[in-house]
This record gives C-alpha cells, sequence and structure tokens, in this order.
C-alpha cells in the first residue's frame, strides 16, 4: 500500500521540509511554521502512522519513510528542498539522502545520530513496541521516553512546553509508534551516506540532551564534507520545541545562505 502523506504547507520561497521526532507529529513543528514562513515555504508532514498520516502495512523500515517523503515532494511539485530532521526524522533525512539524494539542497540534523542502535537501546524499543501493541496505549511511552525528551531547564522554567509535548506524546497511535520502533531499531549506521554528502549541512544538539550527545553530533559534522555544528544552549533533546528562536535563527541562516548560492 502506498502511503500519501499529510502535510502543513505554509509561506514561500525555498522549500524547507522539516522531519519530527519521535513519538510525535508535525504539530512540533508550529513555532517553526510561525517563524520561518514569511521567508520560507515550511512544510512539515507526518510521518506515516503520524498526526494526519495513515500507517499502511508494509515492514518497519526508515528507508520506506524516507520514499514516502520522496513521494510527497513529487505530489508538491517539489523539486529540492532544504530538508531538517530531529531525532527520528535525522534518521528520515538520512535516509532520504542516500536513496534520493536529488532532492536535498541542504541538511538539517538536530538531536539525532549516524550509528545504528547499541544492542540495549534495540532491545528497549523493541520490548517498548510490544507494549505498544499488547496495551494499545502510549502509556509505556509516557513513562519512558518523555522524561528523555525535554531538559531540566524546560522542566524547571517551561511548563507549559512540557505539557504541550506531553499532550503530544500521549496522543501518538500506539501501532505507529510500535512501527516507528521497530524501524528505528533496524536502521544501518549513516557515516557512509553524511560522507558521500555533496551539499552543505548543518548539525544541531541541545546542551541538555540526554538522548543524542554532543560527541555524536560532532561525530556526524566531521563526517560530512561541508558541516556546521551549532550547540543549542538550554536545550534538552527536542531543540526545536525548548529555543525555537535560536533554532529559527540558525535555520534560517543556514537556508538563506543556501537559497542564495543555489540561484
Amino acid at each position: 500500500m502506498t502511503v500519501q502523506l499529510y502535510a502543513r504547507d505554509v509561506g514561500s520561497g525555498t522549500p524547507l521540509v522539516l522531519l519530527h521526532a519521535f513519538p510525535l507529529s508535525s504539530a512540533m513543528w508550529l513555532a517553526q511554521r510561525e517563524g520561518l514562513a514569511s521567508r520560507f515555504r515550511v512544510i512539515t508532514p507526518d510521518l506515516r502512522g503520524f498526526g494526519g498520516s495513515v500507517l499502511g502495512d508494509g515492514e518497519p523500515s526508515i528507508d520506506a519513510m524516507a520514499d514516502d517523503v520522496a513521494r510527497m515532494f513529487r505530489t508538491l511539485g517539489v523539486q529540492r528542498a532544504v530538508v531538517g530532521g530531529l531525532s527520528m526524522g535525522g534518521y528520515v533525512a538520512m535516509a532520504l539522502c542516500r536513496r534520493h539524494p536529488d532532492l536535498v539542497l541542504g541538511l538539517v540534523l538536530a538531536a539525532t545520530r549516524a550509528t545504528a542502535d547499541a544492542g540495549p537501546v534495540r532491545e528497549a524499543r523493541l520490548r517498548q513496541a510490544e507494549r505498544l501493541e499488547s496495551d494499545g496505549t502510549t502509556a509505556v511511552l509516557v513513562d519512558e521516553v518523555l522524561p528523555g525528551l525535554i531538559g531540566p531547564t524546560t522542566l524547571r522554567l517551561r511548563a507549559l512546553v512540557y505539557g504541550r509535548v506531553r499532550g503530544l506524546v500521549q496522543a501518538t497511535p500506539p501501532l505507529a509508534a510500535a512501527w516507528a520502533q521497530r524501524a528505528m531499531a533496524g536502521r544501518a549506521e549513516a557515516f557512509e551516506t553524511l560522507r558521500n554528502l555533496r551539499v552543505p549541512a548543518l548539525v544541531m544538539i541541545g546542551d541538555e540532551d540526554a538522548l543524542a550527545t554532543e560527541d555524536e553530533a560532532r561525530a556526524m559534522s566531521e563526517a560530512l564534507p561541508n558541516a556546521e555544528l551549532l550547540v543549542i544552549p538550554r536545550a534538552g533533546h527536542l531543540c526545536a520545541v525548548e529555543q525555537p528562536d535560536l533554532f529559527n535563527q540558525a535555520v534560517a541562516e543556514f537556508a538563506a545562505a543556501l537559497a542564495r548560492t543555489s540561484r
């Protein structure tokens, strides 16, 4: 079954495609749509099974998610875009670079990693997938995933942000979350893809990120032929949600420079 992704599509100018984190939806990019649509065409799809997109019946695979995004490009008439992904969205963005490199004008990787899952992480994903399927609720995500999504500064000072993220996690369809966990558990490492990338890249990491590390972000930026690394202060894993102004400013400068050189 071919999955057509639901996408929010606002603004005009150089296309900027943003791929959301697990276990959220394109709703997480609200501040990016509001802050960047005056300068760019901001496209934020719901990856398969999340938000307004159906899950379909394919085998769990990050590559399948990347192919969904490539199909969305064609549906929306987008030839090339600056592609950004946060966490799971970063895995999909890297797979898109490997499978459909002609679509990518520039790459933004936030709070993600190019390594495959180590054994314990992979086992935790598969255990959570089984719980999601057997429970039919998001309880395991609220208990085990939510605490790592935002940093201590956000917990202390940005209660509304925490509440919003918790609500998005609770709204996740359990079967979609299980499918995505299996897809992430099965993914390969992506360093060869990064080394072969022919377009500029921006790598971002929150300085309070408990799930991805600054060392992992630096390893990606060093593997990329043309990349800059930005550490976002007082932000955990969801740096785009926790520090939207800093995130937006960095993405806008990166995308604007690309737009100038690609004319």
